[in-house]
């Protein structure tokens, strides 16, 4: 049966047979269009990609309060279309290689202290300025400046020392880092004119397509780059769209009825009906994304390590993954490290369910009265039915928790990361070091549990600089262990990506850094029709 479908795929792409007439021998073949989908995709990939025609996504996770300035990109839209006009020194390949991108290599020094990236020649600015070690050197010192509130702050603030050589970027750190590479693919660190120093907006980077629109909250659009230097690969639409629709219904209807032509975000609950959709793929992914509840533990009455501890044990993980999740993901166990990092510590028990242990440590604390949980639609897909899940799990305990609806408009400016209580999302990052030094590390910007331990913060700069597995295993072991039972993040679960995708869009490659292909889908993915 595959080698015949096989055939006939190839038949499809050359155009001697259309679409309809290979979905239904397929299905006369016992092929699911899951499968036949698939075989389209890789027929696709192999005779090359097609260019041309306007690609638009419906996605939810833009607000009216979105800047171009990467520094601030905290939600899908505007990393989304950053992606579509910016790019930073490397990424992540989905298999979990380096891509290099405005670098073209990177040499450590036998300790892993100093790294040397060489700067790809010929790579242009959409000002028409060639792109300098001097531009990366400003970009990295822009963001490791503590005013610019940036994302990445905790990550680069571990350079020492950072100089253009030539075409080279010499980068020497605090302590040695085998894990440096990876931190630079973090997707604040878009390389941008002077660093963006004087212009952080600006929306000048080097990305497949130039900026034609920008209406945050509304709509974004780019225009192909005609001096793109990755045009083979990347690009292949002549112009790209993401209109924002926050709403999960408004969102599939605009696919199903073409007017876009991918979503992101796709609730559990409806991946059934999606899949029954004429024309239309579901996309869905695990890796090391994850939903949290997080606390600030210095902030009272999170400051309570017993409270914390009897909210922790008042979650019943497995009901939100069966209820909320339906199944597409796993339990989580209160620290934003699952088995797909590498030096996964597969030893910490299971934190369990457990109402009269929580009963105990609620009393303890001498709390009365509710706490109050703060969520959105934008949160995560389903975050509003977790938290009234979480507040009847809690009950059992004698716990009340008061949920809030918030608006999602403003959610990611005026809630996550500002009130003490509240739903998000992580999407993973691609080692455990960038994780931790992203939303854990005291000086880190992105510390949304205001997990300020200094301790904490030893351990991780320690398992940087530690090159025996082992002992670096060890290390992230202790790491986990102090988030999972003094940090505020209650983490229940480890999502899917889960996207919905129209079958006119070829090269759909699953990424498990995150939905639509890492955010990357507008740039490798094509029309074939």
């Amino acid at each position: 049966m595959s080698k015949e479908l096989e055939y006939l795929s190839r038949k499809v792409v050359r155009g001697l047979m259309d679409r309809r007439a290979f979905m239904g021998r397929a299905a006369a073949l016992g092929a699911g269009a899951t499968m036949a989908t698939g075989l389209l995709g890789k027929a696709a990939m192999a005779a090359g990609a097609m260019k041309g025609g306007t690609l638009k996504a419906g996605m939810q996770g833009g607000e009216s309060t979105n800047s171009l300035d990467p520094a601030t990109w905290a939600s899908d839209v505007p990393i989304a279309f950053g992606r579509t006009w910016g790019e930073p020194l490397v990424e992540v390949s989905p298999n979990g290689d380096l891509d290099f991108r405005i670098a073209e290599s990177v040499e450590p020094s036998a300790d892993a202290r100093t790294w040397v990236f060489r700067i790809r020649d010929g790579v242009e600015f959409h000002n028409g300025k060639t792109v300098t070690a001097e531009d990366v050197v400003a970009t990295l010192q822009r963001h490791s400046d503590e005013n610019s509130k940036s994302g990445a702050l905790g990550i680069v603030k571990g350079i020492a020392d950072m100089k253009a050589d030539g075409n080279n970027v010499v980068l020497t750190l605090d302590s040695a880092n085998a894990d440096l590479p990876y931190l630079m693919a973090d997707y604040h660190l878009m390389i941008q004119p002077g660093g963006g120093m004087d212009a952080p907006d600006a929306g000048i980077g080097t990305g497949a397509y130039k900026i034609a629109e920008n209406q945050p909250g509304v709509r974004h659009a780019g225009e192909r780059f005609a001096n793109y230097w990755d045009a083979d690969n990347r690009g292949h639409a002549d112009s790209v769209e993401i209109t924002v629709i926050n709403d999960a219904t408004a969102r599939l209807a605009a696919l199903q009825s073409g007017q876009v032509h991918m979503i992101n975000r796709v609730e559990p609950k409806v991946v059934r009906l999606v899949k029954r959709i004429p024309g239309v793929s579901v996309k869905n992914v695990s890796g090391r994304g994850h939903y949290v509840f997080i606390a600030h533990v210095n902030t009272p009455p999170f400051d309570n390590r017993d409270l914390m501890m009897a909210l922790k044990l008042a979650m019943n993980r497995q009901e939100m993954v069966d209820k909320i999740l339906q199944g597409y993901g796993s339990v989580g166990n209160d620290f934003p490290i699952n088995a797909a990092y590498p030096l996964f510590p597969e030893d910490i028990p299971q934190r369990q369910y457990d109402p009269e242990k929580a009963a105990f440590h609620y009393k303890k604390s001498g709390h009365s009265g509710s706490v109050l949980l703060r969520t959105s639609d934008v949160a995560f897909p389903g975050a509003v039915d977790a938290a009234q899940l979480y507040q009847q799990q809690a009950k059992a305990a004698g716990i009340e928790v008061e949920v809030k609806r918030e608006p999602g408009d403003g959610y990611w400016s005026e809630v996550w990361n500002v009130k003490p209580f509240c739903t998000s999302y992580w999407s993973g990052r691609p080692v455990q070091d960038q994780m931790y030094s992203t939303a854990y590390l005291s000086n880190a910007d992105w510390n949304d549990t205001r997990f300020l331990r200094p301790d904490f913060d030893k351990i991780i700069i320690a398992a940087r600089a530690e090159l025996d597995p082992a002992r670096r295993k060890d290390l992230y072991r202790q790491a986990a262990l102090m988030v999972r039972d003094e940090g505020g993040a209650i983490i229940p679960m480890f999502n899917d990506f889960i996207d919905a995708v129209s079958d006119k869009v070829g090269g759909w490659v699953a990424d498990p850094s995150g939905g639509m292909m890492h955010n990357k889908a507008l740039i490798k993915t094509w029309l074939e029709a």
